[in-house]
């Protein structure tokens, strides 16, 4: 009988410390929890991420094949209760930062994480240098938990797969129009693809931050950003990049300054233009006023205009010291 107390009372503690205090949890303000049943995580309905706004990023062919459930996410607090059949996934959903050149399988690749290369469209090596920064998607936890093994390795793989053929084919729209206007002058400079995107970091930012707008949808992770800070040649090519940079410049200056010249000019011609007809029409003027007033006098009578005549001569005969009139033979 006693036996049967004491296991008893074993059997209740046992139960008290499985269930009970083991069965309580909590979550950090920087968490989320998912809960499984049975190995199944508790869903939301019939919902699927092609009903969440994340999903507007995905290519048509992309919707079905990244179709996820949506899975009911616990909130940081607590104390929560789960059964011993239940399991409690929790993940951080604190933004993290990461150098894109970082390959989580090999540390000791590209340089230690350090340095990304990547081929330009001219067939030259080059080093990229950045950062991106991460989180986990709270809209797609079952993805990141279940759909993936390493979503943070797929993530970084995209990234880096994208960004090279980024850089394989990357061409400045500024420089090819550039380069189409200086061909028109007979000055035509040949682009350097590396100069190029020196000159275009910030477009080649968006243009990842805008590519990788779906990986939330994919893999359950949100690049918010994405930050590369330098594209280093090799050394060989580094001081012939610095000659065509150093020539170019100079022909762009001439250019200008061949231009600013012209414009010039431009402007002191049509202002001499518009001074000279001021003058002209300074000129013209009173000529064209006394034509409107012997006009008006020949259609006041025939004596008239006569008579004007006659006055406008003799205040010229008496101004003149000498005068001279002809002779009747």
């Amino acid at each position: 009988m006693e036996g049967l107390v004491g296991l008893g009372i074993g059997v209740l503690l046992w139960f008290l410390v499985r269930v009970v205090l083991l069965g309580m949890y909590t979550v950090n303000q920087n968490e989320r929890a998912v809960k499984t049943k049975f190995g199944r995580a508790e869903r939301v309905g019939d919902k699927t991420t092609l009903d969440d706004p994340i999903a507007e990023s995905m290519l048509p062919d992309e919707r079905e094949r990244y179709k996820y459930p949506q899975v009911r996410v616990i909130g940081p607090g607590g104390p929560y209760f789960k059964m011993p059949w239940e399991r409690i996934y929790k993940i951080s959903i604190a933004t993290n930062t990461v150098s894109m050149a970082l390959d989580l399988e090999m540390p000791q690749a590209n340089n230690g994480g350090q340095v990304l290369e990547a081929v330009t469209k001219d067939q030259l090596n080059t080093g990229l240098t950045g950062q991106i920064r991460y989180r986990v998607s709270e809209s797609n936890l079952y993805a990141y938990l279940f759909g993936i093994k390493k979503p943070i390795v797929h993530v970084m793989g995209y990234f880096v797969s994208v960004l090279r053929q980024r850089i394989a084919n990357f061409e400045s729209k500024q420089g090819a129009t550039a380069e189409a206007e200086n061909s028109t002058t007979g000055t035509e400079v040949a682009g350097v693809s590396i100069n190029d995107l020196r000159k275009n970091l910030r477009d080649l930012n968006e243009y990842m931050d805008h590519e990788c707008k779906s990986t939330a949808a994919r893999y359950g992770v949100v690049l918010d950003a994405s930050l590369i800070t330098g594209i280093d040649p090799p050394p060989e090519v580094e001081s012939a990049l610095a000659a065509i940079n150093t020539a170019h410049n100079q022909v762009s200056s001439d250019i200008s300054l061949a231009q600013a010249t012209a414009d010039q000019k431009i402007v002191q011609s049509k202002r001499a233009v518009e001074i000279e007809t001021l003058k002209a029409q300074a000129e013209v003027q009173p000529i064209r006023a006394l034509a409107d007033e012997l006009s008006q006098l020949f259609r006041g009578g025939p004596g008239v205009l006569d008579a004007y005549v006659r006055n406008v001569r003799l205040k010229l005969f008496s101004k003149a010291q000498d005068i001279y009139l002809e002779a009747r033979r």
